[in-house]
């Protein structure tokens, strides 16, 4: 797939290897992921993805409202940028059953959901909510396949949920659906992966109405397979985008349907000439990503043939065409395979408009621990 190429006029005074948002590009795909959500009625993104502040607040100025994340730092995070509204969408465990009570008397303002797939946890959470006499809202995760979190639609799951709707200190939120197995490129292919998870789930949900138990909100979705739940008429359905925030080149390769333009970059500048073919880069895996396939690391939309043929912690060599065009201290934008990981490497990115720096946006949740 080929990318749009940007460009920034001056860059002698920007650190490298460093990241840059392109701010037109980042606000097209806030408004995009609006328009396939049909409004910002059932929307609540992921906020994983960017963990940063002033993103959070262009899509409060959209009306996006109900917000979701992975850690406490980004729940945090989203509290301080007066988002009321927070699914926590990871077990709690551990120290982290201290921190929901911890987190419910720093932001008493805040609706803090939660999600759960096991018994013990589920205790554990009652007992310490009804210690602090407080209430807090808990989603049944659902496993639709991935077999990574979550329990699939059955007894267990149906009994779950009735200890959870029994527990003093719990309230029963909902189901929450993430179906990470369905990366189909064709459209076709992934709608019918999707409806397959959204008639499991749907049907798991009328038996647990039919035990009179509430089932206020199912969440569901993620980047790929969201703009197909968006096509379900059903009022309890929220829709949970994540990586369309700044996309990236891996799903950029894997949903061409998408209209998504990868609005962070890493600027990288070139450190040797090895070879008449090769340039060394400044951008080792210390500054992206390292989880996809060398070859589909990292995309390079200025360059002719790139070819990523070894990167180590400080480095990065790649072969191209268009190796003699380049000389050392010369510098080229990257496109991320995988975006998510890859803004939690850096503390800051600079934000670019028309060409020129025009702001710094710090990545305020990178860290697992802020206050709480």
């Amino acid at each position: 797939m080929e990318f749009i190429d940007f460009s920034i006029r001056d860059t002698d005074t920007i650190l490298s290897p460093g990241l840059v948002i392109f701010r037109q590009a980042l606000q097209h795909n806030l408004d995009e992921m609006i328009r396939q959500s049909g409004g910002v009625a059932r929307l609540r993104p992921h906020c994983k993805t960017h963990k940063m502040a002033a993103v959070i607040k262009l899509q409060l100025e959209r009306g996006i409202t109900r917000h979701k994340c992975a850690t406490f730092a980004e729940a945090e995070m989203l509290a301080s940028c007066g988002v009321i509204d927070v699914v926590l969408a990871y077990p709690l465990v551990g120290p982290n059953l201290r921190r929901a009570v911890e987190f419910k008397m720093a932001y008493p303002l805040v609706n803090l959901r939660v999600i759960a797939d096991h018994e013990q946890p589920v205790a554990d959470l009652a007992s310490a909510m009804k210690k602090a006499n407080m209430v807090v809202d808990v989603l049944l995760d659902l496993d639709s396949g991935q077999q990574r979190t979550g329990l699939p639609p059955g007894g267990r799951a149906m009994a779950l949920y009735q200890q959870i709707s029994n527990s003093p200190g719990l309230r029963a939120g909902g189901l929450h659906l993430y179906d990470g197995q369905n990366h189909q490129t064709h459209l076709d292919d992934r709608t019918e992966a999707v409806l397959q998870c959204w008639a499991l789930a749907d049907a798991f949900r009328n038996q647990l109405e039919k035990k009179a138990l509430r089932v206020p909100r199912i969440i569901a979705g993620g980047t790929g397979t969201f703009p197909v739940y968006a096509a379900i008429d059903d009022s309890v359905l929220e829709l949970s985008p994540g990586t369309n925030t700044f996309f990236d080149a891996g799903y950029g390769e894997l949903y061409p349907d998408l209209d998504y333009v990868p609005a962070l970059r890493i600027l990288t500048r070139v450190i040797s000439r090895p070879t008449h073919e090769t340039l060394t880069l400044d951008l080792g895996y210390k500054a992206c990503a390292s989880d996809p396939a060398l070859s589909k690391r990292l995309a390079f939309p200025s360059l002719t043939g790139p070819e990523v043929i070894l990167q180590n912690e400080e480095h990065l060599v790649l072969k191209t065409f268009d190796a003699h065009r380049y000389q050392p201290g010369d510098t080229l934008l990257a496109i991320p395979g995988h975006v998510c990981p890859t803004s939690a490497l850096h503390k800051e990115a600079l934000v670019i408009d028309d060409g020129r720096i025009v702001d710094t946006w710090p990545v305020s949740a990178r860290d697992r621990w802020l206050t709480v």
